[in-house]
């Protein structure tokens, strides 16, 4: 099974595997619409730029019903209902102001909306038994999570006449409830390679405003959690997938093992002084020179998309005199190239239009846009050595004003050092416009 092309061609493999399962009522497939319908209409279909949007939810039906003939759990006709709605609807957040779920925001929604009420009556299902699965799916299952989950679990339980006297039905579900948190987990990676599986990495740190540094690590940090914590629910899972499914699964985690593996050997290397991260001012002439733009290129592409400015001009970008271009090479001018910093007057970007900046027109700033630096390089103060380089030059150039994009953390560590500004703020991203005085 191929990566899916788009929203319209999981939704044509979605309804196949639901007329597999008897799922054939008009009410099953207007469930399916309506979700797409209300990922969109809330800004988050296939352009938000966030691991939770359509392309997920999607990806979590399609292996949830894919994958129910696993030997784990016994599935009956009427469970396969009950896994294909609360995989629908599992991380459905309205009022998302972060990107992780509030698994209680999801839970307040399908209790209240007045179309999906409907549709679930029609299917004769028990909304509080909707309500486990979805609870069970909350992510780290361990700790205060685990605790909050399992105490509305329990008060779901109470409320429903299916499950309030009988122990054994409870277990049942609270097992399927772990199929589908496995499955949630499996999906995106099993349905595409690891160029995919990085993209939604990066996606994931962005929304969730992580450092860089922490994509590697924290991607290490879930596979093995899922494959040490969870490894009966998982073979069962992957034994049922398609062979090129369980390839693209096992060759994401080798990939990123391997990576992670890299990071530590050149953080090794730093800390040994065995290599030196020189922050370098280069040439118009090298500017010029195809392979020095293709090297930036390839390190600019690593960013996440949101973070991708003037990719369409990007040569022209590089040549152009007005733009301040520093590298980061190792161990000397002319070492190997693992980053840069590029910017320009703020009249040559055009920014998301929710930003307001009062110096727009003025010519007195410069914005700087996101680092680039290549994987494993993070975290070891290149990055800020090329950005200070950076302000340096623009002061030379007799800038007043330097704005770009950061973390919302960063940003506040820089108010006292720095005098920055907050100018707009953006959630859930946290990914923030602000200004420093020169």
């Amino acid at each position: 099974m191929q990566e899916f092309a788009n929203t319209h061609s999981m939704r044509n493999e979605i309804l196949n595997l639901m007329v597999q399962h008897g799922l054939k009522d008009d009410s099953y497939v207007e469930m399916l619409d309506y979700t797409i319908d209300l990922f969109e209409s809330q800004g988050l279909g296939v352009d938000y730029y966030g691991y939770h949007n359509i392309n997920h939810e999607l990806e979590v039906t399609y292996v949830s019903l894919l994958a129910t003939n696993q030997d784990i759990v016994q599935f009956t006709d009427e469970d396969v209902k009950y896994v294909y709605i609360a995989a629908l609807f599992h991380d459905f957040d309205p009022e998302k102001n972060v990107d992780k779920p509030h698994e209680e925001n999801v839970i307040k929604f399908i209790s209240t909306d007045r179309k999906l009420r409907q549709l679930i009556n029609i299917t004769k299902t028990d909304l509080d038994i909707i309500k486990v699965l979805i609870l069970r799916t909350t992510y780290p299952w361990s700790g205060e999570f685990k605790k909050n989950a399992e105490k509305q679990i329990k008060e779901c339980f109470q409320n429903s006449d299916l499950t309030r006297n009988n122990q054994q039905y409870q277990q049942h579900i609270m097992k399927i409830g772990e199929y589908l948190s496995v499955a949630d987990r499996i999906s995106g990676y099993a349905l595409g390679d690891f160029t995919k599986a990085l993209g939604m990495a990066k996606m994931n740190a962005h929304a969730l405003a992580w450092r860089p540094s922490l994509i590697i690590r924290s991607s290490v940090a879930y596979f093995e959690e899922l494959l040490n914590k969870e490894p009966d629910m998982v073979r069962g899972i992957l034994k049922v997938l398609s062979k090129e499914m369980r390839k693209n699964f096992f060759d994401t985690v080798i990939s990123f093992m391997k990576i992670r593996q890299q990071e530590i050997t050149i953080q090794a290397d730093y800390a040994y002084d065995n290599l030196k991260l020189i922050p370098t001012i280069e040439s118009i002439t090298t500017r010029k020179d195809p392979n020095f733009i293709k090297t930036l290129y390839e390190i600019f592409l690593e960013l996440p998309t949101p973070l991708q400015f003037q990719k369409e001009n990007f040569d022209e970008s590089i040549k152009d005199p007005q733009i301040i271009i520093n590298t980061l090479r190792l161990n000397g001018k002319n070492g190997e190239i693992v980053g840069f910093v590029k910017g320009g007057p703020l009249e040559k970007y055009k920014l998301r239009e929710e930003i307001r900046d009062e110096n727009y027109g003025l010519g007195n700033t410069i914005f700087l846009e996101p680092l680039a630096l290549k994987m494993g390089y993070w975290g070891l103060r290149g990055g800020s050595e090329m950005r200070h380089m950076f302000i340096m030059q623009a002061y030379s150039m007799k800038y007043k004003y330097l704005t770009s994009f950061a973390l919302r953390d960063v940003i506040k560590a820089r108010v006292a050092k720095e005098g920055a500004e907050f100018v707009t703020l953006f959630d859930p991203e946290r990914w923030d416009y602000y200004r420093i005085k020169i």
